[in-house]
């Protein structure tokens, strides 16, 4: 058989479905029809508005978990460095609002950036540098983190400055050509994800280095600087994160992102990336923190499980994840 008779022989074969890679779509949309058969108020347009703007804080922050977690590493702060984040940022909006007004969001945006990016460096080169397991790393910085923001808050709440928080009102309530501002900027955050992951250099590197860290040691890849960037990265999705989050609720408080590591680890492994490293699906993340807020939002409407059990079932997801993962292989 001839080289081209190969060619046009495999050209004809029909693609195979990835089953594995569709699975958290295909999850998601039994989901939304189990809910829209339980109750009618599921499907109307001002819920399903709610359950997508809810889930995009878990959206963002797993993104950057994606990068983390494909680089076979762990970062259980992001909920406590939410709170930490959120924290400065309304304290420097609030001591600039005198003199800058309105303005003082934007450079209040900047610094929550630039603190996100920070803590997420810390991490990092912890991780890399002083050759600690990101387990207990990161294990270490949740406590630093809290610890932080509840000294600021004196154990209370820190509360954005009112005239300020008018203005700020639209980053959360408002829209852009009938979609929900945070949404927007998740799909933005989730196509800029996607096309490092899959389209650069530094994508591949990633995937090499949670493949196996020593070969793509030997193959002249750094993996200090993957493993390191790919906390920067979480860090500035958390910051990311926050910027949506405060007009919200419009304060700080000790209790923010609490238990949000739990669910942005979840919607990362349920999305289809393994908690081992070496593939990583953005898209997927997004499905997979969809399912958890539109699970969340059912409980709460069906009344046949009680909301303050939605950590329960969390936990129960992310295992059932796992087992899934292990029986695909």
């Amino acid at each position: 058989m001839t080289s081209a008779t190969t060619d046009m022989t495999v050209a004809k074969l029909p693609r195979r479905i990835r089953w594995a890679s569709m699975g958290p779509f295909i999850a998601l949309a039994v989901v939304i029809l189990v809910g829209t058969l339980l109750n009618s108020n599921f499907a109307t347009g001002t819920n399903i508005a709610n359950v997508v703007t809810r889930s995009a804080f878990i959206a963002i922050i797993a993104v950057g978990a994606t990068f983390v977690i494909s680089s076979r590493c762990l970062d259980l702060s992001v909920g406590s460095m939410m709170a930490f984040v959120t924290g400065i940022m309304i304290l420097t909006m609030n001591h600039l609002a005198p003199s800058m007004g309105a303005n003082a969001i934007f450079v209040g945006a900047l610094v929550g950036l630039l603190v996100g990016a920070a803590c997420g460096l810390l991490n990092g080169l912890i991780v890399t540098v002083g050759r600690i397991e990101p387990f207990i790393v990161t294990l270490g910085t949740m406590g630093i983190f809290r610890a932080l923001i509840t000294w600021m808050s004196d154990g209370g709440s820190i509360p954005m400055d009112r005239a300020l928080r008018e203005y700020y009102r639209p980053v959360y309530f408002g829209d852009v050509l009938g979609i929900p501002i945070p949404v927007a900027i998740t799909l933005v955050v989730a196509l800029v994800a996607a096309f490092i992951l899959y389209r650069t250099k530094y994508g591949r590197h990633c995937m090499a280095v949670g493949s196996n860290d020593d070969v793509a040691r030997f193959s002249g890849i750094s993996v200090t600087k993957v493993r390191t960037l790919a906390f920067v990265i979480q860090g500035l999705c958390v910051g990311i994160a926050a910027i949506c989050y405060i007009p919200r609720l419009g304060a700080a408080t000790p209790t923010t992102g609490q238990l949000w590591e739990l669910q942005v680890i979840t919607a990362v492994v349920i999305g289809g990336t393994l908690l081992r490293g070496g593939r990583a699906r953005i898209w997927g993340t997004i499905a997979g923190a969809l399912i958890l807020e539109v699970i969340a939002n059912l409980m709460v409407l069906s009344n046949m499980v009680s909301e303050y059990l939605v950590a329960a079932v969390q936990g129960v997801i992310i295992i059932l994840a796992m087992l899934a993962h292990r029986f695909i292989k």
